[in-house]
């Protein structure tokens, strides 16, 4: 028989339920590192099938380390997934993993594409860069501001060193 795996994932420790034939059979948490989870996985459901988790700021690291260990991992909408979660009585961690297993046994869910590892680190250093040139104008107009109060006047320094 296969199982169905969720994962709500956080910074710290990640809630897994693993299902098998509409039944919770393990739940439990662990380090939130994906080669740990895909131990655990290997251990627990040598049968899986899908393994769901939400999207979110550690997504797309899980997503591609998972899929780096033969892992069968899919991202789903968080919005969709939220509607479908929400009907639990108890929001825990532990429930919403369970409740996320649930929605990959079913089918009932939407996955996302997740951009290439490649993409996101290009795209994270230019938006790096340009967060530090916005801070470096900030600082320098913040001084030349404050420069004026006491009649200094510092020119706009444009490219060149302030």
């Amino acid at each position: 028989m296969t199982e169905y795996i969720g994962l709500d994932v956080s910074i710290k420790e990640t809630a897994i339920s693993i299902r098998r034939a509409g039944k919770r059979i393990w739940r439990g948490k662990c380090a939130s590192d994906p080669a740990t989870i895909a131990e655990l996985i290997r251990r627990r459901a040598p049968n899986v099938e899908r393994v769901v988790f939400e999207t979110g700021p550690l997504s797309v690291w899980f997503y591609h380390a998972l899929r780096a260990e033969g892992v069968p991992a899919m991202c789903i909408d968080a919005r969709h997934a939220k509607a479908a979660l929400d009907m639990a009585a108890n929001k825990t961690d532990a429930n919403d993993a369970d409740g996320l297993a649930h929605l990959a046994e079913v089918g009932f869910f939407c996955e996302v594409r997740v951009k290439g590892f490649d993409s996101m680190l290009s795209r994270t250093l230019v938006a790096a860069r340009t967060k530090l040139m916005r801070t470096t104008l900030d600082v320098a107009n913040q001084i030349r501001g404050l420069m004026k109060t006491f009649g200094l006047i510092v020119p706009c320094g444009t490219g060149g060193k302030f």
